[in-house]
């Protein structure tokens, strides 16, 4: 569900530095929010606020939010904790592979292109999806 941003409560968070926001805004430009962030029934911020603050820089007025029952103070806590040490980032090994593979699905070798090619003329030929 969509919420408008100004109505999001950001209380009192663990997290402070929020870092270098640039490259999470580049990623909403192109990509749009992958993961909705999360509020209370009190629209209050249990999870998210690098996104949150990201998509306010942007100008959004409206953000994909998740609601989950009220939470006490702990249960709050418990969930930021959680969502900052629950994710794992790619090894430097993972991220070169990754590169890779798009670099070779951006530019493939010329077999590949001629198939790409004969495939698409058939299929403009004989009006198949």
């Amino acid at each position: 569900m969509l919420e408008k941003i100004e109505k999001i409560k950001v209380k009192n968070r663990i997290r402070q530095d929020l870092g270098d926001l640039e490259s999470l805004k580049n990623s909403l430009r192109h990509y749009g929010l992958m993961s909705p962030i999360i509020i209370n029934t009190r629209r209050e911020l249990i999870s998210g606020h690098r996104r949150l603050e990201a998509a306010k820089q942007l100008g959004w007025k409206t953000i994909s939010v998740i609601v989950v029952e009220k939470q006490n103070e702990v249960e709050a806590l418990m969930w930021e904790i959680e969502e900052n040490l629950q994710r794992k980032d790619f090894t430097p090994e993972e991220y070169a592979r990754a590169e890779l593979k798009l670099k070779k699905l951006k530019n493939p070798n010329i077999f590949v292109r001629i198939w790409r090619a004969i495939v698409a003329f058939f299929r403009r030929l004989f009006g198949s999806p």
